[in-house]
């Protein structure tokens, strides 16, 4: 793997997004939620391996102890940013794969219509609004409670930040901080972006974790439903991110989508 830092030429200026790379063959981008790329990193090195990809994995900018510039504060300009990278990295025949945020992210890619994308994969994604479905405020919760929303079994992945080095823990606050900025006015929801999502023309799957409480079962339905190319499919032991706790079958779906709908066929 190689980590790299790529200024992205913006309408609002230039921007750094240190970007880890690894693997050769089908490219996938692979954005992570707020947890921090440490969410994924796992599994991009999975994907890499036992899928033949090359598999590329940005920082959000704020995040792991990055700089997000003050001009940079929502998730459709982000989309833009990433596919600018796309565009330096000459990628194309792309599986856009988001997780939490990350998949808000990559609906909000697939909205801009690019023809390097073929598809993309939203994991547990955050982003519209779903009536009687609303997203947890993770905001104003605790560590343990977000563990026991996020995950099918808590004890293995819960963290208590108290343990964690003093530098661990501004790196948390720092994410943390970004993903407020991020997530907007209305907390991880944008009321345009589910009637905006009938424009997606490419090919689209929605992974869900079925034990998820932090964004329900129901809310990534309404997410497919949105979407004209889109499919449903619910995992079963795993919760808001499959890719640490069931990450087989998440590579199985992401793995046979991604092959399924590429423009360029070994």
């Amino acid at each position: 793997m190689t980590s790299s830092v790529h200024t992205l030429s913006l309408p609002f200026g230039d921007l750094d997004v240190t970007v880890d790379d690894q693997g050769q063959g089908r490219p996938f981008l692979l954005l992570h939620g707020g947890g921090g790329p440490q969410t994924v990193a796992p599994f991009a090195g999975l994907l890499a391996e036992r899928r033949n990809a090359r598999v590329v994995t940005p920082v959000h900018p704020g995040f792991g102890g990055t700089v997000r510039p003050d001009r940079l504060a929502d998730v459709g300009t982000l989309a833009q940013a990433y596919l600018r990278l796309l565009d330096e990295l000459d990628l194309t025949d792309v599986t856009v794969v988001g997780n939490s945020i990350g998949g808000w992210i990559a609906a909000e890619l697939a909205l801009l219509g690019s023809d390097r994308i073929s598809g993309v994969v939203l994991v547990n994604a955050a982003g519209i609004l779903v009536p009687g479905h609303p997203i947890a405020d993770t905001f104003s919760i605790t560590p343990a409670e977000l563990s026991r929303l996020a995950f099918h079994d808590p004890a293995k992945f819960a963290i208590d930040p108290a343990t964690l080095p003093e530098a661990a823990r501004a790196v948390m606050a720092a994410n943390r901080a970004a993903l407020q900025v991020y997530s907007g006015p209305y907390v991880m929801e944008d009321p345009t972006l589910r009637e905006r999502l009938a424009k997606v023309t490419h090919p689209a799957l929605v992974v869900w974790g079925e034990s998820d409480e932090v964004v329900d079962a129901e809310y990534g339905r309404a997410y497919a439903a949105a979407m004209p190319e889109a499919r449903f499919e619910l995992l079963p032991r795993a919760g808001h991110m499959p890719q640490l706790e069931t990450p087989e079958q998440l590579l199985a779906v992401v793995g046979d989508f991604a092959e399924a709908h590429a423009t360029n066929r070994p």
